[in-house]
């Protein structure tokens, strides 16, 4: 019989390759497009309406691209909607989302030392979130603060770091940061998915039908493209933290965080201004070193959990079920032998300083929190320990794999 571990351990794959596909041509389509509206130009025999227009050269061919502030006097034929990536890139984000943090959410998402949560729990409050983030977030907008973009941008940044604060209450530091992009990403889809585009297929309609477009509709896409435009940056940083426990594994991830959304605006604020004026503000790349300088302090000031507090801790019943098991003790020894000397709170392994991607492996606990992991990493397949520091014998292998597959051979 096939190995489902291995079969879902290649879904997820292939939905995080799907991910990042549709987000590259989303964040490439945004910005290609921002640095457009910023470039155009005026010149002498513009049709009726255009607003500017610019010249590109890409590929050996030439573009002449004219924009119109509400919409030409005819309607083409062929019109290309920009909205797919974005759909596809939240909608594969979500499934990956529930593939790890929900079927995972025991070793993933749920951090008993911060709090105690049954896994539903943890569950509704992760989807919860992102749909009442949406929510305050699109009332904000639509309220009187929409006139004041500056205001609603600060506000906007003020419930950010709420949030962050709040996921790392509850969360692995892993999964806070990571909801924190999701929930970030909600707003930026949702705006797309709620307001850019039914706006724009009011003026196509209109124009079909004969009608003068309010400009207004513009107005409101441009107000939100805005704010995904600044927002884009950080929610890519977030989407790769965890892979770095520099980033998450700290008690201040969520400061990190925070000042993350502050390097994605002055990262933007150049270039924004470079396209518009031809000239950045190079006083904008000065603060941003400053803040990530700030950042990688934070990131090593935290005092983390001890081994003694580890060895001290209650297992938690997923972890027990994977303690109890018959072949957990050659395991554990197999995997304390060949991996703790890197995987530990104080790695011993030279020019290694912090555990790779937060994952220790000291305590029983340790072992039976990740045996997923360590039953991807190092039995079925030879990833861990790299093969240029320790070469872990077939036996070793065999014993972790007996293991886990006992476990689940039993549920």
């Amino acid at each position: 019989m096939y190995d489902m571990a291995v079969m879902w351990d290649w879904i997820a794959f292939s939905v995080r390759w799907l991910h990042v596909i549709t987000a590259m041509a989303w964040i490439g389509a945004s910005f290609f497009f921002i640095a457009l509206d910023l470039g155009l130009r005026k010149a002498s025999n513009m049709p009726t309406g255009v607003h500017g227009e610019e010249w590109q050269v890409h590929g050996g061919g030439f573009y002449h691209i004219q924009k119109y502030l509400v919409a030409p006097e005819n309607m083409p034929e062929h019109l290309i909607w920009h909205k797919w990536q974005s759909y596809i890139t939240w909608v594969s984000g979500a499934a990956l989302l529930m593939i790890v943090y929900w079927v995972g959410g025991e070793l993933f998402l749920l951090d008993p030392t911060k709090a105690d949560l049954a896994l539903w729990q943890g569950i509704i409050i992760s989807a919860g979130s992102l749909i009442i983030g949406w929510l305050a977030y699109d009332y904000m907008c639509k309220s009187k603060l929409g006139e004041q973009p500056t205001l609603l941008m600060l506000l906007l940044f003020v419930i950010l770091v709420v949030m962050a604060w709040g996921y790392n209450q509850i969360f692995t530091g892993r999964a806070a940061l990571l909801h924190l992009g999701a929930f970030t990403a909600t707003i930026m889809t949702a705006n797309v998915f709620f307001q850019i585009m039914p706006n724009q297929r009011i003026v196509v309609a209109d124009l079909k039908a004969g009608r003068t477009p309010d400009a207004k509709y513009g107005k409101i896409a441009k107000l939100r493209s805005t704010h995904n435009n600044y927002l884009t940056l950080p929610v890519v940083f977030l989407m790769l933290s965890n892979h770095y426990p520099l980033a998450f594994a700290t008690e201040y991830a969520w400061i990190i965080a925070s000042l993350i959304f502050l390097t994605g605006v002055t990262i933007r604020h150049y270039f924004n201004t470079m396209h518009s004026t031809g000239k950045g503000p190079n006083w904008t790349w000065l603060v941003t070193v400053i803040l990530m300088l700030v950042i990688a302090w934070l990131s090593s000031a935290g005092t983390g959990e001890t081994w003694e507090d580890a060895q001290a801790r209650d297992l938690t019943p997923y972890e027990q079920r994977y303690a109890a098991a018959d072949g957990f003790e050659d395991a554990y020894i197999a995997v304390a032998g060949n991996c703790s000397m890197c995987h530990s709170r104080e790695p011993s392994w030279p020019g290694i300083r912090w555990a790779p991607r937060g994952v220790y492996l000291e305590t029983e606990g340790d072992v039976a929190r990740h045996a997923s992991q360590i039953y991807m990493h190092a039995g079925v397949s030879a990833a861990m320990p790299p093969p240029n520091a320790i070469q872990m014998d077939a036996q070793a292998r065999a014993d972790i794999v007996a293991w886990v597959r006992e476990v689940r051979a039993g549920s």
